[in-house]
């Protein structure tokens, strides 16, 4: 797996807060909605019921957020990247595209992207992510979108076991003709957004993602926001 950065950000104003460094974009959303803030390295979990949206966006540019999501009649329905995958023809993920379970119904439909470049193929980032990937923090404690995924999806009832390979909003994964990966920068852009149409009543967890190498070197935050 390569991981590519390139930690110039010329068109974004510098700032620090919570969790490590945030970038704050230029101007203000396209339509001023009101939206809720996750922190750098930090997730929620909510319900998200069938006709609802949810909207995520990118506030600063070049921040992943994973998704997952689980029926909220039944915890061992889950979404499934590889069924997605296999009813779609596709590992690309955009307007148009629906998410399935694992028993392939309808989870949700994306009905709005402005990015264009979201991974399926990778698990959120764990603890044993870091130990094994990022030899240079030598087996310390990190924030992970595995542990903000579980933590917060278990007021849910939601078992960890039950967490799979995410949905991973804004994440630029790529693969060589020989199946080699490669994680390049994120190519949104402060104010992109994704939005989500639930077909069923889900249990849905969020992060702003804490793998650094995901995110250009960074780690900033992710906005959402759920409309009826």
């Amino acid at each position: 797996m390569t991981i590519s950065q390139d930690i110039s950000h010329t068109r974004l104003g510098r700032l620090f807060g919570p969790g490590g460094p945030v970038f704050q974009p230029l101007g203000g959303y396209r339509d001023g909605m009101e939206l809720t803030r996750l922190a750098p390295q930090t997730g929620t979990a909510f319900l998200l019921r069938a006709g609802q949206r949810l909207t995520v966006v990118d506030p600063t540019g070049e921040q992943v957020s994973d998704f997952f999501a689980v029926m909220d009649d039944d915890r061992d329905e889950w979404f499934s990247s590889g069924r997605t995958i296999d009813y779609a023809n596709s590992t690309a993920v955009t307007t148009g595209s629906v998410l399935y379970s694992n028993r392939s119904r309808r989870m949700a439909t994306v009905v709005e992207d402005t990015c264009g470049h979201h991974d399926i193929l990778l698990t959120p980032c764990s603890q044993q992510t870091f130990d094994l990937l990022y030899p240079e923090f030598e087996g310390a404690y990190h924030p992970s979108c595995f542990e903000n995924l579980a933590t917060n999806m278990a007021a849910f009832g939601v078992d960890p076991d039950r967490i799979s390979t995410t949905l991973n909003i804004f994440m630029n994964v790529w693969n060589e003709r020989n199946g080699e990966l490669h994680i390049d920068p994120p190519t949104s852009r402060g104010g992109d957004r994704f939005v989500l149409q639930a077909e069923a009543d889900l249990v849905v967890g969020l992060t702003a993602c804490s793998a650094e190498k995901s995110n250009n070197g960074v780690c900033k935050p992710i906005d959402y926001r759920i409309d009826d």
